[in-house]
């Protein structure tokens, strides 16, 4: 078998129709830490959701989370034409980060406030507030968004 075969990746269904890695036990944990934590802290400031299909100017965007001003059920959407506060992505084992660099920039173009990058392995999270200026927090910190005014322990979120 040649080096070209041995590379080929298989995609799952979930990795094609996603256009995404697939998520991990870290991944997912930590994605329901940040709903719960966000939720319970912030109720009647902010409407969260995951895998939700951002409809941007470049081209449909699938953050593992979006943080939204509050609103209502309203009208049904498949893509969201509202562009969210703030977007999070977990980095999966499999992803490549620079791969966020681009949506990162699409994001801010589309007008997000923030942007987090999460880090499973390193247990931190880079905080952006435009593609270039950043804060980096770790699970001994308190993580704190000067745009949303959001704090949050990140102890709790990687435990």
């Amino acid at each position: 078998m040649s080096y070209a075969q041995e590379s080929i990746e298989i995609l799952s269904d979930y990795e094609i129709e996603r256009n995404k890695p697939m998520p991990s036990k870290h991944h997912a944990f930590i994605q329901t830490n940040f709903i719960i934590r966000i939720s319970a802290k912030y109720p009647d400031q902010f409407r969260l959701s995951s895998e939700i299909s951002l409809d941007l100017p470049v081209r449909d965007c699938i953050p593992d989370l979006a943080i939204f001003s509050p609103m209502e059920f309203g009208e049904e959407e498949i893509r969201m034409a509202e562009i969210p506060l703030c977007t999070i992505e977990i980095l999966s084992p499999t992803q490549n980060h620079l791969n966020l660099n681009e949506k990162r920039k699409e994001y801010f173009a589309a007008g997000v406030q923030s942007y987090w990058l999460v880090f499973p392995d390193l247990k931190s999270v880079y905080v952006y507030y435009s593609p270039e200026d950043f804060e980096i927090y770790s699970y001994r910190d308190v993580l704190t968004d000067k745009k949303l005014g959001v704090e949050l322990d990140l102890n709790m979120i990687f435990k």
